[in-house]
């Protein structure tokens, strides 16, 4: 059955065909300056993700989101539950930069280093060309037989997907623990071998069937650059004042060099119509309507023209790199609030960032209220109040901890060990009971003061409220 796809102002989406069908896109490959600089970052960037599970530093791989053991390291620091602080202000880093970069250089990011686009235009794209041939009428497939072709095809996705899934689980259990998995049966481990499949099921199912409507209906960034983005920011521009009208005919500037009359009806802008730039775009779109959600900044489009702009002998650029603003006649201004206000918070996030793990201790100290009873009467007057301290180990090595009571209150501890070992990266909860004298307390209240010291360098004081009787003994030990 034909399908026709709907012109330009009467289109929803580019994927879709008049009669509401998938339009199948299979882009053609523009070769130039920004595909080749594309290709090394997409390599560079494929690189990184493959390799850096088997980088170690410290003993420790260089990232581990370890969500079993609540374990987050990066590169040599290691992050636990506690440090919300420290995941607030990375999170909040890294949608200020995201701000930052759009309102500079646009949709670089998903251009260029997208994963999307970087496994999908650079890997699973030229797969589909080898296999199936090069866009066009006449393809000419390297394997004739359409079955075999889409068994071979599909087959190399799948293991290419199986690769990329278990790369990504290596991030949350480290390839010590993954290589073991591949050795042994799925059924001895069964929740990572349904989270890599489950993976694979849905690397396959995007990168082979839904593809770049990921980016026009899935990823929401798209949406938000209306308001990301300002009239100077770098975007892909068509420049109409050059390119109008389009067609084919003598070029309005090659009439005017040429000192040629020509009626103002036949002169044509350098624009040829020959829209390459639309069936080279990977999500389907013509670039000459202007700034669209579904424009990744690619630079597919600049690449084909700048080929026909050379071809004809006209300069390069119809369309480019540019701004809003800049097209339009306008000069371009690198420096203006919003490039001013990102970076300002930006460092100020990185300077707190900093300052809150350089001086991260090396344990974790939390004094918590005891179970049962907030407190207890003794026979001789005194008053007991249970407390549990955790201490979190954050280094990389066992330690041995000891707990003091501070301040001139007359008590003692009670606790059920002297000093205790934790080890490396490990929590313990001991718990004991802080007796002091009933006279001491004021209104049922005393303010007491914890010391956790380690036998290398620890010292961390913990201010901890006791509870007694406001005026007479409330409970009794029989």
């Amino acid at each position: 059955m034909s399908t026709t796809t709907l012109d330009s102002d009467h289109r929803v989406l580019s994927t879709l065909n008049e009669d509401g069908t998938r339009n199948w896109l299979r882009p053609r490959v523009s070769p130039g300056r920004f595909l080749t600089a594309r290709r090394w970052v997409a390599l560079f960037l494929i690189a990184i993700f493959t390799l850096t599970p088997y980088v170690y530093i410290n003993g420790k791989p260089a990232i581990l989101l370890d969500i079993t053991h609540r374990e987050f390291t990066f590169f040599g620091f290691t992050f636990l539950p506690t440090d919300t602080v420290l995941l607030a202000l990375f999170m909040l880093g890294v949608f200020i930069s995201i701000f930052l970069i759009t309102a500079l250089l646009g949709r670089a990011w998903c251009g260029w280093a997208c994963p999307q686009t970087v496994y999908m235009e650079f890997v699973y794209r030229p797969i589909e060309r080898l296999i199936d041939g090069p866009p066009g009428r006449n393809p000419k497939p390297r394997i004739r037989n359409a079955a075999l072709r889409y068994v071979v095809k599909y087959g190399v996705y799948l293991v290419i997907s199986l690769y990329l899934a278990h790369t990504f689980l290596a991030y949350f259990v480290g390839v010590e623990a993954l290589a073991e998995w591949v050795r042994r049966s799925p059924l001895e481990h069964p929740t990572p071998f349904l989270v890599m499949a489950v993976t694979t099921g849905l690397m396959m199912f995007d990168f082979s069937y839904f593809r770049e409507q990921t980016c026009i209906v899935a990823c929401p960034y798209g949406r938000f650059q209306s308001v990301l983005l300002d009239r100077h920011s770098l975007i892909i521009s068509y420049d109409r004042r050059r390119g109008e009208p389009r067609g084919k005919g003598i070029r309005r500037r090659s009439a005017v060099e040429e000192g040629v009359a020509l009626p103002v009806a036949q002169q044509r802008g350098d624009c040829v119509d020959c829209e390459l730039c639309v069936t080279t775009c990977p999500t389907g779109i013509d670039i000459r309507n202007g700034l669209q959600l579904e424009c990744v900044a690619c630079a597919q489009c600049i690449d084909a023209c700048d080929a026909v702009m050379r071809k004809i002998k006209r300069p390069t650029g119809l369309i480019r790199y540019s701004s809003q603003a800049a097209i339009e006649g306008e000069p371009h201004r690198w420096l203006r609030p919003r490039v001013i206000i990102y970076p300002t918070i930006l460092l100020a996030v990185a300077v707190a960032f900093f300052a809150v793990l350089l001086t991260k201790q090396s344990a974790d100290v939390t004094v918590l209220r005891g179970l049962g009873n907030p407190f207890t009467v003794l026979d001789d007057g005194w008053v007991a109040n249970p407390v549990r301290v955790k201490i979190v180990n954050r280094t990389d090595k066992a330690r041995r901890y000891t707990i003091e009571l501070l301040g001139d209150a007359g008590g003692r501890l009670d606790a059920e060990e002297d000093s205790f070992m934790v080890a490396a990266g490990e929590a313990r909860t001991i718990g004991l009971r802080v007796i002091v004298p009933q006279s001491a307390y004021r209104f049922g209240r005393l303010d007491i003061t914890l010391r956790v010291r380690d036998d290398v360098d620890l010292v961390v004081d913990r201010p901890f409220r006791l509870l007694g009787p406001a005026h007479a003994p409330s409970h009794k030990e029989p």
